[in-house]
This record gives C-alpha cells, structure tokens and sequence, in this order.
C-alpha cells in the first residue's frame, strides 16, 4: 500500500500520488515523483557531485561488482519466491540494474534523496520505478517482498529510523538485505570524505535490525581475504593531505582489478556454502519480517 506522507492515510496503487483522504500531492523534480523535496539537491549524506564518477567506476571495479552477484546470490537463496523489491538508496542504479537483470520478472522500484543519482537510475534500469524520497521516511506500508539498501544506512545518523521504516515498507513474510562497511577500526579519510556516520561492528547492526522487528536469516562478513590489504590502505589515509581523493580507491588498473574480483568471488563460494565469515571490511544481513 501506498502511505501520505501528510496525514498518514493508505490506499492503493493509482496512476498519480493523489492522497485520496487529504489530496496531497507531491511535487516532481527533475520528472520524480519527490517526497522531500527540500533534500533533492542536498549534499548532506552523500556528495551528489560525485554521481557521474561513480556512474563510471561501478561498472569496472572488482568490489561493486562482487557486491552485486553476492546481493543477487542472497536474493535468490533466501527470497526466492520475490514479486517485488525496493532498493532505497540506490544512487546510480548499479545495484537496481542488475537486479532487474537478473530476476526480469521481478517489480523493481528505486529510490534515492539525490535527483543527481536517480537520472543515471534511469538510464541504467529504464523498467524501474523511481522517486525521490528520504529513508526516514518512506511512502509505503507492507507492500514490497524485498527491501534492500546497500551501503547506504551508514550515512544516515538515525540509522534506527531508516531499519524502522524499511520494516515497515515490507509484507508481512518480507525480506530485507543490507550491506553495510565493518569495523570501525578501520575508519579514516576515505569515511570521513565518503561522508559515513559510522562503520558497524557485527553484534550492533545484529541488534539494530532485531529492535525494528526483523527475524535474522543470515549475517556474514565480506572482504574477509582482502582485509590486511584494506588496513594497510586505510592507515596510509589517517592524515592523508588536503588533495585526497576518497574515488582514488576505485581507480584500479586491470592487471590488479581482476585477480581481487576473483578472490571475493571466492568468498562468494565460501557464504553458499553455508560458512559466515567472521571478519572483512564489509557485512551482508538478510533478515525477515515475521508474518
């Protein structure tokens, strides 16, 4: 169902955002549909500037697209029976693209804060709803089978807001999958200048989901083989000069760029195989909500 973000009223899928009971009717930005409008064009979570940039990267680098097959792994394995998912925080659509790819009779719907991020959205999975919305507050109740945000609940200070309302936004049964950045041992200026709030331990992104009433299906560390490298990385970044470029991690020349893919691919192995990996610079949660 469909939630007015005015008085609070549901209602059913029509051709516009109409609030039958209130007529709220949200505005459009840049062609979305934008329930927070005065956010749109912010840059407080994410720096939207760097939209085209990424835009470009994803595509070729090792991490986001390991990310992406253990993502479309994850919805296979636990949520195989999905007619609809929501992606909040989709940037770019790289994720939102190829989970449209991958499960073609799947609803996909995409939401971002930044209109920046929801224009290359578009181009990348033109099959996909889009609207611009914050995470804190979403304009749905029990309507998707999968919701999902991939890294983006650490740029969000009320992370417990957004697990609430991503609660809230799936079907009784529902799924959720998150991937989130671990261990804050590990923050330094590439968090700061990526604009996170914080980084996860295990036990505390365990119990934040379980507060908003999921029912944890799988929990497991990612980038397990590659974490000596990331501390190397990230102790060479604790007081990095006033040049520092955060994307400079994501420009990886080939010759390197293959074989790290292929060591994620086979973390990806090890997690279907049933192991949880108890370390790595990032987390995978697949949770449910009970019927």
């Amino acid at each position: 169902m469909r939630s007015c973000l005015r008085c609070g009223a549901t209602f059913g899928a029509t051709e516009d955002w109409r609030c039958p009971q209130c007529g709220f009717d949200p505005p459009r930005i840049e062609g979305f549909v934008a329930f927070a409008p005065e956010l749109a064009r912010a840059n407080s979570g994410f720096d939207a500037a760097q939209f085209e940039e990424y835009a470009r990267l994803e595509s070729s680098n090792f991490w986001f697209r390991a990310r992406n097959r253990l993502i479309q792994w994850a919805m296979k394995r636990f949520f195989p029976g999905a007619r609809s998912f929501l992606e909040v925080g989709c940037g770019t659509g790289f994720v939102l693209s190829g989970v449209a790819r991958a499960f073609p009779a799947l609803a996909v719907t995409g939401s971002e804060v930044a209109t920046a991020g929801l224009a290359f959205a578009a181009r990348r999975a033109p099959r996909a709803a889009l609207i611009q919305m914050d995470a804190r507050r979403i304009p749905f109740r029990g309507e998707f089978d999968v919701v999902g945000a991939f890294d983006v609940i650490e740029h969000i200070e009320d992370d417990r807001a957004v697990l609430g309302e991503l609660y809230g936004s799936a079907v009784p049964g529902g799924g959720l999958l998150l991937t989130v950045p671990q261990h804050p041992s590990l923050w330094s200026e590439y968090d700061a200048r990526a604009r996170h709030v914080r980084r996860y331990r295990a036990a505390d992104l365990r119990a934040k989901a379980a507060a908003a009433g999921f029912e944890i299906v799988k929990l497991t560390s990612f980038v397990t083989l590659l974490l000596p490298l990331m501390y190397a990385s990230r102790l060479k970044q604790r007081a990095p000069g006033k040049d520092y470029d955060p994307l400079a991690d994501l420009r990886i020349p080939a010759w390197l760029n293959w074989p790290l893919e292929k060591v994620l691919d086979l973390e990806r192995l090890l997690i279907r195989a049933g192991v949880s990996l108890p370390v790595g610079g990032s987390l995978l949660l697949a949770a449910r909500r009970p019927q």
